[in-house]
């Protein structure tokens, strides 16, 4: 095994993301197919194929898994326990509802209140804080195919560090273009974990050896490794 560890120390994933292309869906097997059935971390595939492709990926991988595998569709919230799939030809990206407490003080008639619950609109930018129960879900999106794919990886890693912050673990599979690298490097740059199937072990390598030159990787590891190592962390 080979491994690269990181100068940040990671904190507990909230969500795992994962990118593969040529090879992507026997590796994909082996991946979940070490998981458990009480995996408590909601884990997101982008996996390249063809526009038309009709074939039902989430049926053919949920043979492999103990966990729940559907296709992700339009403001589906993102639920722990559960593999979701991008769907062919379309981008698949996370957004976070970001609903905000909006602290007044000092109103006209002298009284102060606090946590009052607002929408967007014109707010003191100081005087909003996070509201914890902001929601998550997905997005599907049409627009142009970035690195010659739709769905893109690095379009659903970005939006992953946007919405989870350092909370993000991003793993990168077999695949023969460069789709992936520069999101993982987003999910690293925002205290992110990046995992990288180590190139020697994939079926079509200049993925894995993409992400590793973009990225400051904390694993590079086989298949089998990569499934046992994401048991360990939780």
């Amino acid at each position: 095994m080979t491994t690269r560890k990181s100068k940040i120390q990671n904190p507990q994933p909230k969500i795992i993301v994962v990118g593969a292309s040529l090879g992507g869906y026997e590796a994909l097997k082996v991946v979940l197919s070490a998981l458990p059935e009480d995996f408590p971390i909601p884990l997101i595939i982008v996996l390249h194929r063809g526009r038309d492709s009709r074939e039902s990926l989430a049926e053919q991988l949920q043979k492999a898994a103990r966990l729940p595998v559907v296709e992700a569709e339009d403001k589906m919230p993102v639920e722990p326990g559960r593999i979701y799939l991008a769907p062919a030809d379309y981008h698949l990206l996370i957004e976070k509802d970001f609903g905000f407490w909006i602290l007044d003080f000092g109103l006209k008639d002298g009284r102060t209140f606090g946590n009052e619950q607002r929408t967007w609109g014109k707010i003191n930018p100081k005087s909003k804080i996070p509201n914890p129960k902001s929601k998550i879900h997905f997005a599907l999106s049409t627009e142009e195919p970035v690195n010659y794919a739709r769905p893109s990886i690095d379009v659903l890693f970005e939006s992953a560090a946007e919405a989870y912050g350092p909370g993000v673990t991003g793993i990168i599979l077999t695949g023969n273009s460069e789709d992936g690298a520069k999101g993982l490097s987003v999910i690293k740059h925002r205290g992110g974990r990046a995992i990288v199937q180590d190139p020697i072990t994939a079926e079509a390598p200049a993925m894995p050896e993409a992400a590793i030159k973009a990225a400051w990787v904390d694993r590079v590891m086989s298949l089998e490794e990569i499934g046992k190592a994401l048991g360990k962390l939780f």
